[in-house]
């Protein structure tokens, strides 16, 4: 298999280090990672990196995303949704309810994938262990309810990378998520999902990175890791350098120029 990125539509009850095993074994590819982990509760797309993708996986983790989710109003969930223990309560969120967006601080559930010197919060929390974890800064571009009734309400959530659905559900009240589904991360939808297409390196950095291409001299010094005096875009950050050949090395400004920060030559 080649070097790229499988758009796929996760299952409920899979989790996200299945899917890279099933494809890592049907595929026969040593090198395979994902950009995102998502709940075994949980569908939508999982970015699945293959080869040499695997060198982008922070570039991809980082891109904002867009969730659908059911919360189950009037009860509370240990875990934040419907693997934990489920209490009823009664009380209801306003309808409508507060929806906060904008620049946030969110503490990420205790039953997170967030590491706690070296573990994982979620297991020192199934282990009877207290956690306590720090609050982040999150955006929240977009938290609309679509619908209400019998006793759930639907949202639709467009997030920086880093946002607890499962949180901004809980803040609500006393609600939890029933359904969660991630139906976009950057330029990737879920309605383009399929496991048998590969979306080539090449394509995949076109479109989360500006592009700058270099002369003959200037792409064989950028593929040894040197410094090039190319200029990017006015006011880009990392940028993706390649030549006819196709994606020499993503840079970043030093120097006056760019300098290679990962690699894709050798």
């Amino acid at each position: 298999m080649s070097d790229g990125v499988l758009l796929i539509d996760k299952p409920a009850g899979k989790t996200s280090h299945d899917i890279v095993a099933a494809v890592r074994r049907e595929q026969r590819a040593r090198r395979v990672g994902h950009a995102g982990t998502l709940d075994p509760f949980a569908t939508g797309l999982l970015l699945v990196l293959v080869g040499r993708a695997t060198r982008i996986q922070r570039y991809l983790m980082a891109l904002p995303k867009r969730y659908e989710t059911v919360a189950r109003l009037g009860y509370v969930s240990t875990t934040g949704d419907t693997e934990g223990e489920i209490t009823q309560t009664g009380s209801i969120p306003p309808d409508p309810p507060q929806l906060p967006t904008g620049e946030l601080l969110q503490r990420p559930h205790a039953y997170s994938a967030v590491k706690v010197n070296g573990r994982r919060a979620y297991e020192l929390a199934r282990a009877g262990e207290e956690v306590q974890l720090e609050a982040r800064a999150i955006t929240v571009h977009r938290f609309e309810q679509l619908w209400r009734a019998d006793g759930r309400a639907a949202f639709a959530i467009e997030c920086s990378a880093g946002t607890y659905v499962r949180t901004l559900v809980a803040d609500l009240g006393d609600a939890y998520c029933e359904q969660l589904r991630r139906t976009a991360i950057g330029p990737f939808e879920v309605a383009d999902a399929s496991p048998s297409r590969l979306v080539a390196l090449a394509d995949v950095l076109a479109r989360i990175l500006p592009a700058v291409r270099l002369n003959a001299d200037e792409a064989r010094r950028a593929g040894h890791g040197s410094l090039v005096a190319a200029q990017g875009p006015a006011g880009a950050g990392d940028v993706l350098l390649l030549d006819d050949e196709g994606p020499i090395a993503i840079a970043q400004r030093q120097d006056g120029g760019l300098k290679p920060v990962v690699g894709f030559r050798a």
